[in-house]
């Protein structure tokens, strides 16, 4: 009985806080920056596929991985979360890179499809990152099924309408010229996330081969 309350009860403070913290990882004021970044090599139409299709694409994975991530982890691709962390933070890390370097989230070459682009890196890890897969794996346990289903569903609803108002609020920015800055600010941020998440990622793993002290 305890256990059923807990999946599928709906309390409206679980929900908030979830909320609250999904959005934080998803980060949308980031996805103003990167579909301004894409928008002189696409079309409206284009813009507007990529962020349907990669917020549909987070929400399927964080689904899965909200009922089966374990499973997902250690029985059907036999990895351990931190090998994911690293792997993560070194895409973050080149895309952060390509920002500063070139003043635009993601450099889209001659042969590479939007569909690509739209499931990787953006939908996976952009939005879908390793801070927002660990924290739909683990609030179940503490908020319920139900809850954080919903507060996935909210969270990344707001990051998709933020991203189909991008180019606008990108517009005012333009006008103050503070767009191309401000792009190569935030590469700096990602790619500094992506340090941390390969940080984390190995602390990770020596905590669990034993070799440093957990504190």
């Amino acid at each position: 009985m305890l256990l059923t309350d807990t999946v599928f009860t709906f309390n409206t403070a679980y929900f908030i806080s979830s909320f609250i913290t999904l959005l934080a990882l998803i980060n949308p004021v980031q996805k103003i920056f990167l579909i301004n970044s894409l928008q002189e090599r696409l079309s409206d139409k284009e813009l507007r596929y990529i962020s349907i299709k990669s917020s549909i694409t987070a929400f399927v994975i964080l689904v899965l991985f909200l009922f089966l991530g374990n499973v997902i982890f250690t029985y059907v691709f036999r990895i351990q979360l931190y090998s994911f962390r690293v792997t993560c933070g070194m895409v973050l890390l080149y895309s952060g890179w390509v920002a500063l370097q070139q003043g635009v989230l993601i450099n889209i070459g001659k042969d590479v499809r939007i569909q690509d682009i739209s499931s990787v890196p953006i939908a996976i890890p952009m939005i879908a990152g390793p801070g927002t897969i660990t924290a739909t794996v683990t609030f179940p346990a503490q908020y319920g099924a139900l809850v954080t289903v919903l507060a996935v569903l909210a969270a990344l609803i707001v990051n998709l309408v933020i991203m189909l108002y991008a180019k606008n609020i990108g517009r005012v920015m333009i006008k103050l010229n503070i767009m191309s800055p401000f792009i190569r600010i935030i590469g700096l941020i990602i790619a500094t996330i992506g340090i941390q998440m390969i940080f984390d990622g190995g602390v990770e793993f020596l905590k669990i081969h034993g070799l440093i002290k957990v504190l």
